[in-house]
């Protein structure tokens, strides 16, 4: 069965599907990559059209769906110790710390887990260095596609450029056999990470307060309302000393009021207010 093309009305269609759902602003040049990314999805339903698609996705009839569509559409780019700045920031916060209480850490939009895990290597060689706080780190994302990854702990090779070579040893197992290639983050790390699905332009359910918030690389697809309002909402969940880190290409400054620029692409409340 023939697929007819993504008309302007459809394109226009589902980005504002997406941007009422996740708080994403495609441009008008992303039309190619919604036709690339749905037209299996189409033709597994035996669709004609786009705008068939999109009807079935905002009927409210086929929650999983509409799941899928947002999985497929929501762009994930990530690597383990992206950004190495943050992470040599995140291990002073660390050791600064209160021994007493625990540290904890979110990544808000992790992907496919590697930033998360990055965090716990973080903090665990911190931890065999010296004695420091217990600590927690959590993991979020709106889609189920990459939380299903990041649980698993497992990625290809490929994936290892930027890890020192003593942590991959001490923190990751080579595969072989049928996992020839690929490399697992070892269980203990893996059962220190919790991940929940969470969207962060919907209400936040109920969280502890957090030393550490990353939300990196993420507003680029946010207009600034939408932007305002998760960054908001994740102050709400931030220790009143604690760091906010975004994309070292991104910025809060005219923004948001109230924030102060401690280090690269790093921000706390003004202390003066």
């Amino acid at each position: 069965m023939e697929i007819e093309a993504l008309t302007e009305l459809e394109y226009r269609t589902i980005r504002e599907l997406l941007y009422k759902l996740a708080g994403i602003s495609l441009g008008p040049n992303k039309k190619t990559l919604v036709t690339g990314r749905l037209f299996k999805r189409l033709q597994t339903l035996q669709l004609r059209t786009y705008g068939e698609y999109f009807e079935r996705i905002s009927s409210g009839k086929f929650p999983e769906e509409l799941q899928i569509a947002i999985n497929l559409l929501t762009t994930n780019e990530t690597y383990f110790f992206r950004e190495a700045k943050h992470f040599a920031m995140l291990e002073e916060l660390f050791l600064k710390a209160h021994h007493e209480e625990t540290f904890r850490v979110w990544s808000a939009a992790c992907s496919t887990g590697e930033e998360v895990y990055t965090i716990a290597i973080t903090l665990q060689e911190a931890s065999n260095k010296r004695r420091c706080a217990p600590w927690e780190v959590r993991g979020s994302d709106i889609s189920t596609r990459v939380l299903d990854v990041a649980r698993a702990g497992l990625y290809s090779q490929d994936r290892t450029e930027g890890i020192p070579p003593e942590v991959l040893k001490r923190y990751f197992l080579y595969g072989t056999g049928p996992y020839e290639g690929k490399i697992l983050v070892e269980r203990p790390l893996r059962e220190r990470a919790e991940f929940a699905q969470i969207n962060l332009i919907d209400p936040l359910p109920e969280l502890v307060p957090f030393d550490v918030i990353f939300l990196r690389n993420v507003m680029i697809y946010f207009d600034n309302d939408t932007k305002r309002k998760v960054v908001a909402q994740l102050l709400a969940n931030l220790k009143p000393e604690g760091v906010l880190f975004i994309g070292l290409a991104e910025s809060l400054n005219g923004l948001i009021d109230g924030l102060v620029n401690v280090g690269p692409g790093a921000y706390r409340r003004d202390r003066r207010r």
